[in-house]
């Protein structure tokens, strides 16, 4: 059964979820151009992922997928979340904020108040990131007759994630933008980039593979399933579309020369992500072994971000973005999609 098949679309394409940069106006305009948009819902309340959910189903009657982070939350450690705060005090002296009033950090991990939204709703496909839910919430999801999609970054992962039943392995090469998915390590010497992890994951396992990581054109799809993918999943090069919620800080960035330069950093959350160096990542990163456990690091950094964002400046945004960001460009996500389907 090939991708188009199996997840009932017309062409191998999906849309990457992309939490913080975009909302369902994207994952309409991908799946009504015949390919699988996705909403990203880390971010999101139950009450507000049921309105965002409610809102594709009233644009579209295509199948679309349904992404969640899957991660264990940390202990508490005091200690360490203070003297984060301390390190990025000099920040806060500079615009003028106060450092004793740090929000919390977090993104939400898949929970059983989540899953009961989806037995309302009845997506055709959910996907995981950072491994798989409880056996209990997994089975919950399958009930649904949904589709089940899980990212792996080494050929460890994928054998874990065949083993438990999904139906379909996401293998995101080192380029890709965004957090990476690895779960049984945070060893990131064992992240290699698309063109070597691809084959290595379809000679090692027999559930259709997804490529993603550098995947911004035509000839990138065509080159993905040529090493075996059965489709591809494509996050960057969707950011300047006019459907993206992609802040006016990202979008300038993207078309920079700045973008040129990324790199694997944790200081936005705590957990390895690739984004464009901006002044925090340069100055305390890429990695910063002061950055609390994910996704704790994230409530220090965002008023920062927030105040020098209204100032029109992203140096303490976290600007997500592949090594691939000169595949950005600035027309709708459906008419995105069809060219990425160009060569096929």
């Amino acid at each position: 059964m090939n991708l188009q098949t199996m997840l009932g679309i017309d062409l191998p394409i999906i849309q990457a979820p992309m939490a913080g940069a975009q909302g369902s106006a994207l994952t309409v305009a991908v799946s009504n151009a015949g390919g699988l948009g996705s909403l990203p819902c880390a971010l999101l309340s139950p009450d507000a992922m049921r309105k965002e959910l409610a809102a594709i189903r009233a644009q579209t009657d295509r199948p679309y997928n349904v992404n969640f982070f899957c991660h264990s939350p940390p202990a508490p450690d005091a200690q360490r979340e203070k003297a984060w705060r301390e390190r990025l005090a000099p920040y806060y002296e500079e615009l003028g904020l106060d450092k004793g009033s740090v929000p919390q950090g977090g993104r939400a991990s898949f929970s059983a108040e989540e899953a009961d939204v989806l037995e309302e709703l009845r997506p055709a496909v959910v996907s995981f990131h950072f491994g798989l839910p409880s056996a209990e919430l997994l089975v919950r999801v399958r009930s649904l007759g949904a589709k089940v999609l899980c990212t792996a970054t080494t050929v460890e992962e994928a054998l874990w994630l065949e083993a438990r039943g999904v139906d379909a392995i996401i293998a995101q090469g080192n380029e890709a933008g965004g957090h990476r998915g690895m779960f049984l390590s945070d060893d990131l010497t064992t992240q290699v980039g698309t063109l070597a992890l691809v084959p290595q994951i379809v000679n090692a396992v027999k559930k259709p593979v997804i490529a993603a990581g550098g995947i911004a054109d035509a000839r990138g799809v065509a080159a993905a399933l040529r090493l075996g993918a059965c489709g591809v999943q494509v996050g960057t090069a969707y950011l300047l579309c006019p459907e993206a919620a992609t802040s006016a800080v990202h979008r300038a960035a993207l078309k920079s020369a700045a973008a040129r330069h990324t790199a694997l950093t944790n200081v936005f959350s705590g957990r390895p992500a690739r984004a464009i160096v901006n002044r925090i990542v340069r100055e305390i990163g890429p990695i910063s072994s002061a950055a609390p456990a994910f996704p704790m690091a994230t409530g220090a950094v965002a008023p920062l971000r927030a105040r020098a964002e209204s100032l029109g400046s992203g140096d303490f945004s976290p600007l997500w973005s592949g090594q691939n960001a000169r595949g950005c460009r600035e027309i709708p996500a459906g008419q995105l999609t069809l060219e990425l389907a160009a060569e096929l």
